[in-house]
């Protein structure tokens, strides 16, 4: 991931190993869903950094450059607005559509992006970024006028996220792991659009047998690209 050990989180090296000279076959695009919390002040070690909050630094940080380099697609990035009860209160979430694992793997060697990598350790405080992949039984749609709220969820054995009346549901991720964070694992992951007040408290309320559940509004939006991104992906080598 990078040259030093990251400030932000735990990389998940055994996950890492899998996808090291992974075949063409048994590979194929996924979904990297970025939680972040970002520092109040950017730390970058010495007096030589600017003075910048910690969201500027990852407004610095984004390897635009990097990710076009290896074709891969920014899907979605948005500031939460509204959370659910779950520390911590998270800023921010992006959603990269990756072409393979190998690709992903590649990027963090390119000479652009270790340049760039310098203002994300600075800016953020913690994240979770983790692999997903669209549930195949439930296709993306295009949905109504209303506001977002994704939900990242370990769910019980059997639990899926419900839809809630009256709400759309956009798009559902199936996680294949977690990339870097802490101990914890996830499961679910469900985009829907709520048209009114009362359905985003009841999407951001909702319990629908989880373990453990981040619900997010998100009403500051810059990149909104996720159904295009799941509609035009190459089949996947990976199944989950």
């Amino acid at each position: 991931m990078s040259s030093s050990a990251p400030r932000y989180g735990i990389i998940n090296f055994d996950m890492m190993k899998t996808w090291f000279g992974r075949a063409p076959e048994v590979d194929g695009p996924f979904w990297a869903l970025n939680l972040m919390k970002y520092r109040e002040v950017a730390d970058y070690g010495d007096a030589s950094g600017p003075a910048i909050s910690g969201r500027e630094a990852d407004d610095i940080y984004v390897p635009r450059e990097s990710l076009a380099g290896i074709g891969a697609m920014i899907a979605l990035g948005a500031d939460v607005t509204a959370q659910n009860d779950n520390e911590p209160a998270w800023d921010r979430i992006g959603i990269v559509r990756y072409p393979t694992r190998t690709a992903f793997l590649e990027m963090q060697q390119r000479d652009d992006f270790k340049k760039q990598h310098v203002h994300k350790d600075a800016g953020m405080e913690f994240t979770i970024v983790m692999s997903c992949l669209p549930d195949p039984a439930n296709p993306p749609v295009t949905a109504p006028q209303g506001t977002m709220v994704l939900r990242v969820a370990r769910m019980r054995a059997g639990a899926r996220l419900a839809s809630v009346d009256g709400t759309t549901r956009v798009a559902t991720l199936g996680v294949e792991g977690v990339i870097v964070g802490d101990e914890r694992t996830w499961s679910h992951v469900a985009f829907d659009i709520a048209p009114t007040a009362d359905g985003v408290a009841a999407l951001l309320g909702a319990d629908d047998g989880a373990d453990e559940m981040y619900a997010f509004a998100l009403t500051e939006i810059a990149v909104n690209r996720l159904v295009e991104s799941i509609e035009t992906a190459q089949p996947s080598g990976v199944q989950l």
